[in-house]
Order: C-alpha cells, then sequence, then structure tokens
C-alpha cells in the first residue's frame, strides 16, 4: 500500500502574481486528489509569496517553500524536488496552467505504463489568444506503450522542457543531476534523462496549456540567450557520462543542438551588440562537439550546419543579408500594388516612414520627452499630469506634445508640440529618450534601444479591454483580425502605469507582453487631491454656478450598440424633478463629437467640450455614471456616486466586464429612472449605507491617491529613483499587493 501521494507537481513562482492563481486552481480543483503541491516561492518581488501561502491555508496538499534570496528557475526546481515525497514528480510553471483533466488522464497512463518518463501532450495558448498544438507533439502519437530513447531517438525532437514530461522522482534523484541557472535550464536535464530512461511512455491528450507571453525591449534577454550554448555544453557533457549505451544518441542530439543554436541567431532575441560573440561561441562548441564520422544533413538543416562550423560570420551575415533582402523586396512589391491599387493616396504617408526611418540614425535625445493623450486628441490626461510635473522636477527634459492638426489650435500658449504625421512629429518620434502615451502610438513605432515606453492607461477599467474584448459578442469590427497588430504594439511598452492592485493583474491579462508595472496612481487625479476651496469656488464661478446650487454630473460612458450618444434619461425632466437650486451637467463620452445636444445656460450645460474633466469632478457635488472608468476617479473626492445601469444586463454580457458592479457599487446602484429620481429626493443618494460602500470602493481602487502618483512617475521614469509609495496603500480584494 503506497504511503506517498503518486504525485508531486514543483510550481516554482517569480513576479507571476497575475498567473499564479489559475496555475493553482487548474491543479487544485481536480477529481483526481493524490497528488501534493510544492510551491517554491523564488524570494518573488511581487505578491506570489503571498498567493501561495493563502491558497496553502485553505488546501493542506499545497505545501510553501520561500527561499532567501532569487536562485532562478533551475535551482527552485531543484528546491522543489528535495522536498518531494511523490512516486512521480511534474514540473510546472506558474504562468501556465493544467488542463482540467490532466491528473487523471496522467495517473491512468502511470498506471498502465510504469515509465520512468512520460510525456505529455501540449497547446501553445498565444498572447492573441490562437491556441496550436505543439507541433512535436506528433510523434508522440507513433510510439509504441514504452520504448528508450536508443530504440526511438526521435524522442530527442520532443520539446525539450521540464513541464511536458513527468518522471520517476526516485530515478531522476538517481542520476545525480540537477537543474543549472541561467536560461534553457531545461536542456541539460531533458536529454540525459531521456537517454537514461529504461523506459519512456506517452500521451498525446493536452495535459499542459503553456502560455506564451510576449516580450519589451526590456525583456528581449539579449546577451542572456548566450546561456544556450554553455547548456548545450552541459548536456553533451551529461550524456558522455552516462557511458556506452548514450552514444548512439549522441549524433542525434548533436543535430538538434546545431539547428537550435543557428535558429537562435536568427530569431531577432539576440541584439547587434552580443551576435557576433554568439556566432562564435557557438560555432566553436559545433565544432569541438561534432561526432567522428557525422553526416551533414540535407536541405536547410544542411546549409545551417556548414554556415555554422565554417566560423565565418561574413558568411552567415552575407547569407542574412540575402535573405532580408529578399523578404523586404517582397514587402515594398506588396507596398507598391497596394498603392497602385488605391492610388497615390499613400504615397504622401510612404514618404513620411521613409523620412521616419532616416531619423532613426540620429542619437537618441537624452533630454527630449513626446507626449500623447487620446490619440492626439489633445492635452489631456495622465500624459498631461506628469508633463507638468516633469517641467518643474526635471526641467532638462524637454515635453514636446504630438497632436492631430484640429486639437493643435486649442494646444495651451507655451505648450510645445508637433502636429502627427508631419516631419516634426517623426523627428521626434525617432529621437525621443521618452514616450508617454494613454493609447499607442501605430504600426510604425520602432523601438530603439535606450529608450522608455510609459503606458499611463485611460482609466480603471471595468469593461474588458484589449485581448479581452475578443470574448464578446460586441468586439470592435475587425479585432480578432487585428489582436496581434494590438499586441505588436504593446510590446513596445516598457512600463505600465496602474492605478491600484486590481488594475495591475487587469492589464497584465489583457495585455500579455511583458512590462514592468509602475503601480503608483493615477497622476490626472492628484489635482482632486490637492485643490483648494478657493479653486473649486472660482471653476464654479467660471460656467455660472452659484455656491448655494447643487451641482449633478452625468458622465455615462459610450455603448457599442449606439451609434451616437443617446442619454438614458431626459435631462430637462431630470433636473426639473431635483427641483431649484440644482444644476445638471452633462458629459458624453469622447466618441461622440456632437456632445450631448443640451443648449447652453440653464439648468442644463453640456460640458462634453469642456477641455479638463478633473475639473468637471471638482465642480460636481455628486456624480452619476454608468461603467465608466469616472467612478473611479471621482471616488477620490470621497463625494457621492450613483451608477444608473438600466441596461447593466445587456452590457454586462456583450462588451463583458471584470467585477459585477452591481454587487460592489460605489454608492447607490439604480437600475430604472423612477427610482433614480426617488433616490435625490429622499436623500438616499448619500445615506450611511452608500456611504459605507463608497469607504469599501475607495479602500480597494484609491489607495494610491494621495496627491504625489505624477512626481513618482517622474522621480521613476527621468530621475532614476526609486519613489516612496504612499502609507494609505493597501492590497487589493484578492491579497494582490504593488509592485
Amino acid at each position: 500500500m503506497r504511503t506517498v501521494p503518486l504525485l508531486s507537481v514543483v510550481v516554482p513562482a517569480y513576479d507571476v502574481q497575475d498567473y499564479l492563481g489559475e496555475c493553482l486552481d487548474s491543479l487544485l480543483t481536480q477529481r483526481f486528489t493524490d497528488v501534493e503541491v510544492i510551491g517554491v516561492d523564488d524570494c518573488s518581488p511581487d505578491g506570489s509569496g503571498r498567493v501561495l501561502d493563502e491558497y496553502a491555508a485553505r488546501d493542506p496538499r499545497l505545501r510553501v517553500l520561500h527561499l532567501p534570496v532569487n536562485r532562478g528557475l533551475g535551482p527552485a526546481r531543484n528546491a522543489g524536488l528535495a522536498a518531494a515525497t511523490g512516486e512521480y514528480v511534474w514540473f510546472v510553471d506558474s504562468d501556465d496552467w493544467v488542463d482540467e483533466q490532466s491528473l487523471a488522464r496522467i495517473a491512468a497512463r502511470l498506471a498502465a505504463t510504469e515509465p520512468d518518463v512520460l510525456l505529455l501532450g501540449h497547446e501553445i495558448n498565444h498572447p492573441d489568444l490562437r491556441v496550436q498544438r505543439d507541433p512535436g507533439d506528433a510523434l508522440l502519437t507513433g510510439l509504441p506503450a514504452t520504448c528508450t530513447a536508443a530504440e526511438r531517438p526521435e524522442v530527442f525532437r520532443v520539446f525539450p522542457s521540464a513541464w511536458n514530461k513527468v518522471v520517476r522522482r526516485e530515478f531522476l534523484l538517481g542520476l545525480g543531476i540537477d537543474y543549472p541557472a541561467g536560461w534553457y535550464e531545461d536542456l541539460p536535464v531533458s536529454y540525459p534523462m531521456l537517454a537514461a530512461a529504461g523506459s519512456i511512455a506517452a500521451t498525446d491528450a493536452v495535459c499542459y496549456h503553456y502560455r506564451q507571453r510576449g516580450g519589451s525591449i526590456l525583456a528581449t534577454g539579449g546577451a542572456r540567450n548566450l546561456d544556450l550554448i554553455s547548456q548545450y555544453e552541459l548536456a553533451f557533457a551529461r550524456l558522455a557520462a552516462l557511458g556506452e549505451a548514450a552514444a548512439p544518441l549522441v549524433p542525434v542530439l548533436y543535430r538538434v543542438m546545431v539547428k537550435h543554436l543557428f535558429v537562435l541567431l536568427g530569431s531577432g532575441r539576440i541584439g547587434a551588440a552580443d551576435r557576433r560573440a554568439y556566432f562564435r561561441r557557438a560555432s566553436d562548441l559545433a565544432r569541438r562537439l561534432r561526432p567522428a564520422g557525422f553526416v551533414p544533413p540535407a536541405g536547410g538543416d544542411g546549409v545551417r550546419y556548414r554556415l555554422l562550423v565554417s566560423g565565418s560570420w561574413p558568411a552567415v551575415a552575407a547569407v542574412r543579408t540575402a535573405y532580408r533582402g529578399a523578404r523586404d523586396g517582397r514587402r515594398v512589391a506588396r507596398r507598391a500594388r497596394r498603392l497602385a491599387h488605391r492610388g497615390g493616396s499613400l504615397a504622401g504617408k510612404s514618404l513620411l516612414r521613409g523620412y521616419y526611418h532616416a531619423q532613426l540614425r540620429r542619437p537618441v535625445d537624452e533630454h527630449l520627452a513626446l507626449y500623447c493623450a487620446y490619440w492626439g486628441r489633445g492635452y489631456a490626461g495622465n500624459p498631461k499630469a506628469i508633463y507638468e510635473k516633469a517641467r518643474e522636477l526635471a526641467p532638462a527634459v524637454r515635453g514636446v506634445w504630438a497632436v492631430t492638426a484640429e486639437a493643435a489650435r486649442e494646444m495651451p500658449p507655451g505648450v510645445e508640440y508637433v502636429v502627427q504625421d508631419t516631419p516634426a512629429f517623426f523627428r521626434a518620434l525617432a529621437t525621443a529618450k521618452y514616450l508617454v502615451n494613454n493609447n499607442n502610438f501605430g504600426n510604425y513605432l520602432v523601438k530603439r534601444p535606450g529608450t522608455v515606453f510609459l503606458q499611463t492607461h485611460h482609466g480603471t477599467p471595468l469593461k474588458s479591454m484589449g485581448v479581452d474584448e475578443r470574448r464578446h459578442p460586441l468586439a470592435p469590427a475587425g479585432k480578432h483580425a487585428t489582436t496581434q497588430s494590438l499586441l505588436a504594439r504593446c510590446a513596445a511598452w516598457d512600463y505600465d502605469l496602474s492605478s491600484n492592485g486590481y488594475s495591475s493583474t487587469i492589464w497584465h491579462q489583457a495585455y500579455p507582453v511583458d512590462f514592468r508595472t509602475l503601480e503608483y496612481g493615477y497622476p490626472r487625479n492628484d489635482v482632486l487631491v490637492d485643490a483648494t476651496a478657493a479653486q473649486v469656488s472660482a471653476l464654479r464661478t467660471r460656467l455660472g454656478i452659484g455656491p448655494d446650487e447643487t451641482v449633478v454630473l452625468y458622465a455615462p460612458t459610450h455603448r457599442e450598440y449606439q451609434p451616437h450618444y443617446r442619454p438614458l434619461f431626459d435631462p430637462a425632466e431630470f433636473v426639473a424633478a431635483l427641483g431649484p437650486r440644482h444644476r445638471l451637467l452633462t458629459r458624453a463620452h469622447y466618441f461622440y463629437a456632437e456632445g450631448t445636444g443640451a443648449e447652453p445656460g440653464g439648468a442644463v450645460l453640456d460640458v462634453s467640450s469642456y477641455p479638463v474633466v478633473e475639473e468637471l469632478y471638482l465642480m460636481a457635488d455628486v456624480l452619476i455614471t454608468d461603467y465608466s472608468s469616472a467612478m473611479f476617479d471621482y471616488a477620490v473626492l470621497d463625494r457621492p456616486i450613483v451608477i444608473y445601469a438600466p441596461d447593466w444586463n445587456v452590457y454586462r454580457d456583450t462588451r463583458g466586464v471584470y467585477f459585477n458592479l452591481a454587487a460592489a457599487p460605489p454608492g447607490l446602484f439604480a437600475r430604472d429612472y423612477a427610482e433614480l429620481v426617488e433616490a435625490f429626493r429622499t436623500g438616499a443618494v448619500d445615506t450611511a449605507a452608500t456611504r459605507q460602500r463608497r469607504a469599501e470602493f475607495r479602500d480597494r481602487f484609491c489607495g494610491f491617491d494621495d496627491g504625489r502618483a505624477a512626481e513618482r512617475v517622474v522621480r521613476k521614469l527621468m530621475l532614476g529613483e526609486e519613489p516612496e509609495l504612499p502609507a494609505a496603500a493597501r492590497p487589493d480584494s484578492a491579497g494582490q499587493p504593488g509592485r
């Protein structure tokens, strides 16, 4: 009778708090329960360790190891293996997840074959939501019930990861090999393990879901990809240590290695500064490890082999140049055909793009920042607040705004700007050290080494964003076709500005590329904290609002199923129902250029074109909104908020939301007009109950709004400092702290 679990699952965790819960849920909610999970907190800088501890408190099958220092993925796996007690061990990466039937399938296959190594089928989940089977999985279907690598050497062509193999624990420990530090740490374990296994079994069923995450300029790895060379060298040394039994597999691994080394060279993951050094080391390794009597393969693999062992970088560079020339020639031909088909309308843009690429040869201007907000619509939002603080704290950094020709007419005096799609714009875009935007620049952006892109976002998200929009019926037209283009633009982000821990998780989910989160709060809300009563009074006077009037701001969001602005109640009727000394300000979403249509003057004012929405928040005594991010900003003021959402169910099911607003509103949640009017008549908009909801909402979403968010951004981005976070900042309701 077995007294230990069948399976130990080792889950190393480092900077994965946005994915770790999904991974653990996929393991701990399965019907098969003869399993232990070893969570290894590799001294993670985010909340991963806390997430592990919370799950362990709820499920005794999870044990947590907290490493005192960061050791890297390989050593973290070793630590988990040392603590494991199961008959078999499975290494699962914490940003991936396992299939809901995987444990039962694995258990059944282990019982039927009792192998040393079980190979698993897996799917690749791309950032744009495409899902594909790994090509190497096709090899699994042709394997017998059990085999050895000597009998079926094609197992060396199965993807060499730790997570697509379940291994008998005593067998792995008996090999005396561990996972090394560095990148590509799977290789020196996977190959000797397969070579030494007395029996190998496989299941081609999908047991594992591998999450392919994108990368930014800060996360491309650069010189760290040279680890591939040393890891292959270690793999061959370990194979040799197995003796004559493994000798027939040396040529098999050699051929795999040569192809891998050459493919990495052309992958774009090694920067120009490291490319020659990588090639020299790879070529030296290929010559040193070449087996006696090795026969070069035919076709493309043979060309790669001969180029690699030649040691001639000029030859490789010539082949690369020829390939790029042919590829670029095809692109130019396609573009010329499109221009011919569409007439000469794109000729001017084509010339500007050429000018832009010429400007990219100029040095990066270390003292230039390019700002943009709302696709160039003007001077607003988080970029505006950061720009103004940078003028104060980093005056050596010259700030320039990218705006449309129409918005240029409204730019404040003294604020330098360039008009989009002009030579001046492309010159600034090509040379600016800092790029600050609450959206993206176009697909044409070339992210240069040494430049820094800060994505500030529009607001705290309730509605689905980014790739999550694809999951809902009213995803904008063409969204499915443009997701890859979106993620390519987002891959330029170095930093992502977040207003709270909740948002940090959502941004990583909605935009699955690698960036560093700055959980600092939103700079545009600093004014809501710092404004004085005298300043607010002056703002109200400017709009003709008396000191004894109650101001209600109605700011609904855009609805995809409405082509034009359409208020969900009659503004004049509503303000009349409120009685004298009430003023209703109506503000349409910026997608609606026509505004709300309210007549100027009187009890209802259309403030859709008012340039600074934060000033409207300061003037308002009450906010009425629906699904807009305005609620998160206005909550900073700790004033009554009413959610008027008669179409909540429709909006929730068609546009998609991240949490149930009806269950956790920042105040009163009204579903019909009669309820809305009655709430204002009776004072139900501001009661002990609504104030409690507002306090809970503020605790969750406004902990970083202390009036110093812009200062934190500028100190980090332009002064290279690590700013102090506010003492009031709290983890979100899921226990996810900032990082």
